[in-house]
C-alpha cells in the first residue's frame, strides 16, 4: 500500500509522544504540528527521516491549514485542560472547529480523536468530560469522517491519572476520601489505547463512528488503590469514604499530596464522580486486540518507572514559551528592569566532565546545596497553588528541551555547555536560571551560574531583594558542591561576578 502522510496534532503530549514512534515503525510518514519546534525537535523521534516538523497552533486556523495540506489523515490529540487554562472548554471548541475546517480544505480522508467516557445524559457530567464529548461532536459534524474513541482512566507510567493514584497511595496509609472512591470505572492500559488509535487508521469500518474503549475489568477507584498498594509492596491502605468532600476540596488535597497542580486536579476530581464504563464494546469486533488487565498495566507502569524508561509524561503537554527578554535583542518587548545574580567557579577538568553533574540537577539528585530550603520553597509554592518540587524529573541522567524539572521547565540544552531553566513556581515576576560551561584551555573549565528576574511591580522588586542574600549563599554552595561531586579540584572561586561584563545581550530593558 502506498505510504501517505499522517498529521499529528498534539504529538508532544502524553499519548502523541508515544503514538509517533509506533506509526514510524509501521512505515508511515508523519507530520508533527507543534507550537514550539524547539520542544518537538528534542523528542527521540524528531530526526527520523519520515518525520516532518511544522510550526502551528490549533487556535490559529492558517497555521493548521498549512499543516494539514498534503496529509491524508489526522490524529487530533489536543485537550487544553492540561495547559491549566480556566477557559479550556472554549479553547477546545475553537481548536476543534479549526481542525474541521483545515481537514476539509486539505481534503483529508479521516480524523481520529481520543475523547473521554461518561454519559452525555448525566446532569452531573463534569465540565472536563462534557468538553471531551463536545469536541467529538464538532469533529463528526464536519465533512471529513471522524473516528472518536472514548476512554476512561488510562493506566501507564506518566499519565496524569496514574500519577495521581500513585502518589496518593504511596504517601497516604489512611485516606479520607469522597464517595466517588466507589464509583465504577473501566480503566484501559496506554498500550491498548495506542493499539486502538493505530488500528483505526485507514480502517473503513470505523470512519465517522464513535467507540467506547476500555480494559477487560470494571472496578472502583477503591479497588485500584488496593491493587496498586499490593503491586508496589505497600501495606493495605485504610479508606474512609465521607459525603462532605466536594470536588474543590478533593482537588486541593490532590494538589497538596501529588505533583498534579490544582488547575488540573480540579477538573480531574470532578470527573471522578461520574461513572465511566463502556456501554458499547463493538470496537472489540472491529479491532480484536488482546486487552491488558489493570494488574498487568500497573505492573508494567511500575517497572517502567523503576527502569526510568518512561516514554512520555503528562508534564510534557503544554506550550514552551520562553519570555521575550531571555533572548538578545528582545528587550523592548518586555519593559521593566532585569535583575541579575551571577556566580562563577573554575575547575580542573573538561566541560564534559562537569556537565555530567549539571545535567543531573533536581529530582532525586537534589540541588547540591541547601536542599531543605529548596523543599521549603517547593512547599510554599504548593500552598500557593504552584507546581512545587514534587514533579521531579522523568529521567535522572537525561534531559531534553521542554522537560519538567521540579518547579522549572527546561528551555534550552546545549550539551555539554549550557542549560537554561524557566521558573514555573508562583512568584511576582518571571525568572530563568542559566548554567554555562566554558573551556579555558590547559584542562580547566569555568562554570557560571546566572539567575535573571523580571519583577512584576513593587512586590516583585521587594521579593528579589528580600531573597537576594539567600540566593547568593545557596548559589555559591551549589557551585562548590558540583565541583566536589565531579571530584574536580577548584582552581578559583566560587565568587560573584557581574554578568554584564561577559554578556553581549542588552539587559537593561526599561525601554
Amino acid at each position: 500500500m502506498e505510504t501517505r502522510r499522517v498529521l499529528i496534532v498534539g504529538a508532544t503530549g502524553y499519548i502523541g509522544g508515544r503514538l509517533v514512534p509506533r506509526l514510524l515503525k509501521s512505515g508511515h510518514q508523519v507530520r508533527v504540528v507543534a507550537r514550539s519546534l524547539r520542544k518537538a525537535s528534542c523528542r527521540p523521534w524528531a530526526r527520523h527521516p519520515n518525520v516532518e516538523l511544522v510550526q502551528g497552533d490549533a487556535m490559529d486556523f492558517p497555521s493548521m491549514l498549512a499543516a494539514a495540506r498534503g496529509c491524508h489523515s489526522a490524529y487530533y490529540l489536543v485537550h487544553s485542560m492540561l495547559s491549566a487554562r480556566r477557559d479550556f472548554a472554549h479553547v477546545d471548541r475553537q481548536s476543534a472547529e479549526n481542525m474541521v475546517r483545515a481537514a476539509a480544505e486539505a481534503q483529508m480522508g479521516q480524523i481520529i480523536y481520543l475523547g473521554g467516557l461518561g454519559s452525555e445524559e448525566d446532569p452531573d457530567l463534569s465540565e472536563h468530560l462534557h468538553s471531551r464529548h463536545e469536541v467529538g461532536r464538532i469533529l463528526q459534524k464536519g465533512p471529513v469522517p471522524a473516528t472518536v474513541l472514548r476512554a476512561a482512566m488510562i493506566l501507564g507510567s506518566g499519565s496524569a491519572s496514574f500519577e495521581m493514584l500513585r502518589y496518593l497511595v504511596d504517601r497516604l496509609p489512611i485516606m479520607i476520601t469522597p464517595r466517588w472512591v466507589r464509583t465504577p470505572v473501566q480503566p484501559i492500559s496506554v498500550t491498548n489505547v495506542l493499539e486502538y488509535l493505530e488500528g483505526c487508521l485507514d480502517q473503513e469500518a470505523v470512519k465517522g463512528k464513535s467507540f467506547d474503549i476500555g480494559g477487560p475489568e470494571i472496578l472502583t477507584y477503591e479497588d485500584l488503590i488496593h491493587m496498586y498498594a499490593e503491586l508496589a509492596g505497600l501495606p493495605r491502605r485504610t479508606i474512609i469514604p465521607v459525603p462532605v468532600l466536594t470536588p474543590g476540596l478533593s482537588a486541593l488535597w490532590i494538589h497538596l499530596v501529588t505533583p498534579i497542580p490544582s488547575s488540573i486536579a480540579h477538573p480531574l476530581a470532578e470527573g471522578l464522580r461520574n461513572e465511566v464504563v463502556c456501554k458499547d464494546d463493538s470496537i472489540r469486533h472491529v479491532l480484536p486486540i488482546p486487552l491488558q488487565s489493570c494488574r498487568e498495566a500497573m505492573a508494567l507502569a511500575l517497572e517502567r518507572l523503576r527502569q526510568q524508561t518512561v516514554e512520555s509524561c503528562w508534564t510534557d503537554a503544554g506550550n514552551l514559551l520562553p519570555p521575550e527578554w531571555t533572548h538578545c535583542g528582545d528587550a523592548p518587548y518586555a519593559g521593566g528592569t532585569l535583575l541579575q545574580c551571577g556566580h562563577r567557579i573554575v575547575f580542573e577538568g573538561s566541560p564534559a566532565e562537569i556537565w555530567e553533574n549539571i545535567v543531573r540537577i533536581g529530582g532525586s539528585t537534589g540541588w547540591y546545596f541547601g536542599n531543605p530550603l529548596w523543599k521549603i520553597r517547593g512547599g510554599i509554592d504548593r500552598l500557593a497553588g504552584g507546581v512545587g518540587l514534587s514533579r521531579g524529573r522523568r529521567h535522572s541522567r537525561v534531559i531534553h528541551t521542554g522537560d519538567a524539572l521540579d518547579f522549572w521547565r527546561v528551555l534550552e540544552v546545549e550539551e555539554p555547555h549550557r542549560l537554561l531553566l524557566l521558573a514555573e513556581m508562583k512568584m511576582p515576576g518571571e525568572a530563568v536560571l542559566e548554567f554555562r560551561l566554558t573551556s579555558l584551555g590547559e584542562g580547566r573549565t569555568e562554570l557560571t551560574q546566572v539567575a535573571r528576574f523580571l519583577p512584576r511591580g513593587l512586590l516583585g522588586i521587594l521579593y528579589w531583594y528580600a531573597l537576594y542574600p539567600f540566593h547568593a549563599w545557596i548559589f555559591e554552595g551549589m557551585l562548590r558542591n558540583i565541583g566536589k561531586k565531579s571530584d574536580k579540584e577548584i582552581v578559583r572561586g566560587p565568587e560573584k561576578y557581574n554578568p554584564d561584563l561577559q554578556n553581549a545581550c542588552q539587559i537593561d530593558i526599561s525601554g
